[in-house]
């Protein structure tokens, strides 16, 4: 239960942050300007559990394939690569706006769809298949997509509220600051085992 927990709390924290000012978040503020709140949230729900769910299995089977020291150290270089990546920021295109803006038919099938393939190869994928690679895949599951989940949900309700984002540059800050710690503590892993 304890390595359960853990990666439930890792996942959530890893990929909460991450989400934080990425693209996905204007997605779901955008989205919560056309449809109902609850919709939207269910939409991002289904397509978040359904792209985490195949991330851990790739991340468990590699982790299950792998020695444990060369996973922690391409983790870790992962990780400082995902904490450059969100230093650089992300925003929607023109036509990711107008897909989300035009969207028809059921507010969940639309959000659901939407989501799904805007997180294929994202990084918050990416990090949840790193992070299965490290803790069991049914914590990191559960924790990745209620981590991302949430942080759609602030954006939605910052959004509605205050009808503008928070402040992108201290997000973005953080974020890279938060992949670059767990990198860091990976690679430092890695050293030891391999050494």
């Amino acid at each position: 239960m304890e390595g359960f927990l853990v990666a439930t709390a890792v996942s959530f924290a890893v990929i909460f942050v991450a989400e934080l000012g990425d693209k996905s978040q204007l997605m779901a503020m955008t989205f919560a300007t056309r449809f109902r709140t609850w919709p939207v949230l269910i939409g991002i729900t289904v397509a978040t559990a359904v792209v985490h769910l195949v991330s851990v299995g790739i991340g468990f089977g590699l982790g299950a394939t792998l020695p444990t020291g060369w996973i922690s150290l391409v983790a870790g270089i992962a990780f400082l690569a995902f904490g450059a990546w969100t230093l650089r920021g992300d925003s929607l295109t023109d036509e990711e706006k107008g897909k989300a803006e035009r969207s028809t038919g059921s507010a969940i099938l639309a959000v659901g769809g939407a989501f799904f393939l805007a997180e294929l190869g994202d990084k918050t994928m990416l990090a949840t298949i790193t992070l299965a690679t490290q803790y069991g895949w049914f914590g990191t599951w559960v924790g990745s997509t209620v981590g991302m989940v949430a942080a759609d949900a602030l954006a939605i309700l910052v959004g509605r509220l205050l009808g503008r984002h928070l402040p992108e540059k201290v997000i973005r800050y953080g974020a890279a600051a938060l992949f670059a710690i767990f990198g860091i503590w990976l690679l430092a892993e890695a050293v030891s085992q391999l050494s």
